[in-house]
Parts: structure tokens; sequence; C-alpha cells
């Protein structure tokens, strides 16, 4: 009866384990796709700053 011990802290130490393997995994595919996403809007967005020369110029010189 002694080895009922040993085997159930193998198994958490081997749950555990998992648990954080599959954590950090998860964290850097969630990092990879907004990354991904972001370089998508970045390429497909128009340029925010451009000039449009249809706007009247407002200053007033004076």
């Amino acid at each position: 009866m002694n080895w009922v011990p040993i085997v159930l802290m193998i198994f958490k130490i081997g749950v555990l384990g998992a648990t954080i393997f599959f954590s950090i995994k998860s964290h850097r595919d969630g990092e990879k796709e907004q990354e991904r996403e972001r370089a998508a809007n970045r390429q497909d967005a128009p340029a925010q700053n451009a000039f449009d020369p249809s706007t009247p110029d407002l200053k007033v010189d004076g």
C-alpha cells in the first residue's frame, strides 16, 4: 500500500505539467493569431493621414 501515494503524486505532477504546457501553448498561439490579424489590418487599411484635396483649407492668415 505504500505505492499508492507515489503513483498518485506522479499522476498529479503529470497532470500539472500537461496543464502548464497547454496553457503556455494556448497563450503563444493566441499571440501569434493576434499578430497575424494586426499585420492583415495594416496591409488592408487605407492611409488615414492622406491629404484630401477636396477639403477646404480653414486656416486664416492674420
